[in-house]
């Protein structure tokens, strides 16, 4: 007779029990856990709550779009999630670590090991090429000139662009700087992927393309992937869905 539980942790543990096998299933703890998380800024008019009470966990390779208005707080949370900020009430953790409890290299250190961005604007840095910036993580984290060289162009080639290795952001069009932004987010093989409207400042056929590359990179790398979308269609692509209205989830 085969008896199943689910406890914490992914593999499987078989214990012999008066003549019984016992399978425990253990779940893998959450990559991200926010646990009653509030943002209140302060404005001319007093204080502003932009998050309220925000409950909701992670696991390691899921897909979550957050969805919502205008100013209901999704890039706000977003930031919060990667601790670029941090609440004003509850905790948010991050690998199991509680962002709170680190100062501002803490985080950036935590960002250094477990995170990739993408953002709408693309925040590629000008003076650097397509391949100089697709390297810029990896030499940040120590690897060698070659290595980093090496995993840079394999990645810009698997976004289409290893004819434009030498370019520069200014001379190339959004839908390319948007697929140099993918690589060097994908490079580092981060355990978790940040987008912040990776869509909105293309039009739709290099959106269209953006998205299936975007997902295509996280299926291979098996990353988490938390995203901010205003489009629908890419929300759906999402394997599940967290709206925000009004600063709370509903």
């Amino acid at each position: 007779m085969l008896v199943t539980s689910k406890m914490e942790a992914n593999p499987t543990t078989n214990c012999l029990i008066e003549g019984f096998t016992l399978s425990i299933v253990h779940e893998s703890p959450p990559v991200l856990q926010a646990r009653h998380v509030g943002k209140t800024v302060q404005t001319s008019d007093g204080p502003l709550a932009i998050l309220q009470d925000i409950d909701f966990s992670i696991a390691a390779g899921e897909s979550v779009a957050i969805v919502g208005a205008s100013g209901s707080g999704k890039s706000t949370l977003l930031g919060l999630l990667a601790g670029l900020d941090l609440p004003t009430s509850g905790t948010v953790h991050m690998m199991q670590q509680d962002l709170g409890q680190l100062d501002e290299d803490g985080r950036a250190k935590l960002r250094g090991q477990y995170v990739g961005f993408v953002f709408q604007s693309f925040q590629l840095v000008p003076h650097l090429n397509a391949l100089e910036n697709v390297m810029l993580p990896l030499e940040i984290r120590g690897d060698s000139l070659n290595t980093s060289r090496a995993s840079a162009s394999s990645c810009l080639a698997k976004v289409g662009l290893s004819e434009r290795l030498t370019h520069y952001p200014k001379t190339l069009s959004g839908g390319e700087q948007q697929r140099v932004a993918l690589a060097r987010a994908f490079v580092s093989e981060p355990s978790i992927l940040f987008a912040d409207e990776p869509t909105g400042s293309l039009d739709e056929t290099s959106g269209a393309r953006v998205i299936e590359l975007l997902f295509q990179l996280n299926r291979e790398n098996g990353s988490t992937l938390v995203l901010v979308t205003h489009d629908p269609q890419l929300a759906k692509r999402c394997s599940r869905q967290l709206t925000l209205q009004g600063g709370r989830l509903v």
